[in-house]
């Protein structure tokens, strides 16, 4: 086999493992985008505790203090009074 067409076999191979890796990269991120299921976190309405979801740092609060947000982690609508096993304190 010539030079040429190892050379060739070589680039060859290194573009598909570069696809490959890009298609792997924008597949996490779209799912951490989505976020995972409320299910998964087991995710409730109320709250636990003194702990509710205004109080977490991965609440995203919606238009008032009491709409619905999102969540940096969990997919769909969240209550500012719900609660999950992700719940973090906010810093102070």
């Amino acid at each position: 086999m010539s030079e040429d067409r190892k050379f060739d076999g070589r680039r060859a191979l290194l573009k598909k493992a570069a696809g490959l890796t890009a298609a792997g990269m924008m597949a996490t991120r779209a799912a951490e985008a989505a976020g995972v299921s409320k299910a998964s976190v087991k995710y409730r309405d109320k709250p636990n505790g003194g702990h509710q979801c205004s109080g977490c740092a991965l609440f995203v609060p919606g238009s008032s203090a009491t709409a619905n947000g999102t969540c940096k982690a969990v997919a769909g609508s969240i209550s500012p009074h719900g609660w999950c096993i992700l719940w973090t304190p906010k810093a102070a």
